[in-house]
């Protein structure tokens, strides 16, 4: 079934980065997919199969938005906070417009990610690259304005 329906009034970038609704569906399908692509990768790289199901920081988030050069989606004087948000609003919305599955995003991640995931600093590091790149691959299933 498709869901478009429910983004059939977002036509405009700002729109869809600053859309509340979205956005809280957006933190569901980013954490979803991060911890699944996380879990893999760990997996990968380890004799034991790991399981992470943490929630993916406003940090990592944020600074995956600006390096993309995707702020103008977001609200004016946006924080941390509201940055990340934007972030969920656009992965909501082209899952929303069919542009990419759950799976697909989860490849791409695991793909994307590198470095030692258990290390803090790291982690903030290689998984804003990693949604750096998914944002930059997204950016032709978005409105131009």
């Amino acid at each position: 079934m498709s869901y478009k329906f429910l983004i059939n009034d977002l036509n405009s970038q700002k729109k869809i980065g600053t859309d509340k609704g979205l956005a809280k569906i957006g933190d569901g399908i980013v954490n979803l997919t991060y911890s699944i692509a996380k879990s893999i990768y760990l997996t990968e790289s380890s004799s034991t199969v790991q399981r992470t199901g943490l929630k993916v920081n406003k940090t990592i988030l944020s600074n995956a938005l600006k390096n993309a050069n995707m702020k103008h989606f977001a609200k004016n004087r946006a924080d941390a906070h509201d940055l990340a948000n934007t972030v969920e609003a656009i992965i909501a919305y082209v899952v929303l417009n069919d542009n990419m599955t759950l799976n697909e995003i989860i490849d791409f991640l695991k793909d994307k990610l590198s470095g030692d995931l258990k290390n803090r600093a790291q982690e903030l590091k290689y998984a804003s690259d990693a949604f750096t790149n998914l944002l930059n691959y997204i950016k032709k299933f978005l409105p131009d304005d």
